[in-house]
């Protein structure tokens, strides 16, 4: 139980007051506001990754579950970057996937709330090398959409390297204006390739991905 509460606070103080300083809610804030009021939400695998990596990564760096939205069940996969950025570790791509398994057997609609740094460097040798790793998301995100299960993506942070590809891989998709943002690399990146200095809301916020480029639906 004592681990059940430490995961439910997600990541560490400074990470959490860190994200609330930009203005944005907490992950299970924003998993609790898009539920139907009332209604429960049946959490997959919350202790996944506990004890693992060396350090704390709870729940994975993901919150996902089954949850009500306008009277919908849905599959809600919801990235904590208040845990090391909401980058993906191994486990983390085992759980999200485990939870795309769940709702493509159930027929439930898949909704992403992405805000995430894309694969954990320092474990990237392990994120990517088998079927069942990172590229089996955007797979199985086709191939149910393909069925007819939707896919929809909102971009409430940064959706850096992977952690684009969701929303691009979906069937509706949201992004939140002066938070979201989506690029294969970041204005760091740019710079060091180009010498170009780039904002990250010119380089791939809200206006751009809903006026010009065409990779999200629509700005909040």
């Amino acid at each position: 139980y004592g681990h059940l509460r430490k995961v439910v606070q997600g990541g560490s103080e400074r990470a959490r007051a860190k994200h609330l300083a930009r203005g944005k809610l907490l992950p299970r804030e924003r998993v609790e506001r898009l539920l139907d009021v009332g209604t429960p939400f049946l959490e997959v695998a919350p202790m996944a990754a506990h004890d693992m990596y060396g350090e704390e990564i709870p729940a994975a760096g993901v919150i996902a579950g089954i949850g009500r939205i306008n009277g919908i069940e849905c599959m809600i996969v919801c990235n904590d970057a208040t845990v090391k950025g909401g980058t993906y570790y191994p486990m983390t791509v085992k759980k999200h996937l485990r939870a795309q398994e769940i709702a493509q057997e159930n027929n439930l609609p898949c909704v992403y709330l992405v805000d995430s740094g894309g694969a954990n460097l320092p474990n990237q040798d392990d994120v990517f090398p088998d079927k069942e790793h990172f590229g089996r998301i955007f797979f199985n995100q086709a191939n149910m959409s393909a069925a007819g299960i939707p896919q929809i993506a909102v971009v409430m942070g940064s959706c850096t390297a992977g952690g684009a590809y969701v929303p691009a891989m979906s069937d509706e998709s949201i992004i939140v204006k002066d938070q979201g943002t989506i690029f294969l690399g970041g204005p760091p990146l740019v710079k060091a390739a180009t010498g170009e200095e780039v904002t990250a809301e010119d380089l791939g916020g809200g206006d751009v991905h809903t006026r010009l480029s065409g990779v999200v639906d629509h700005l909040a």
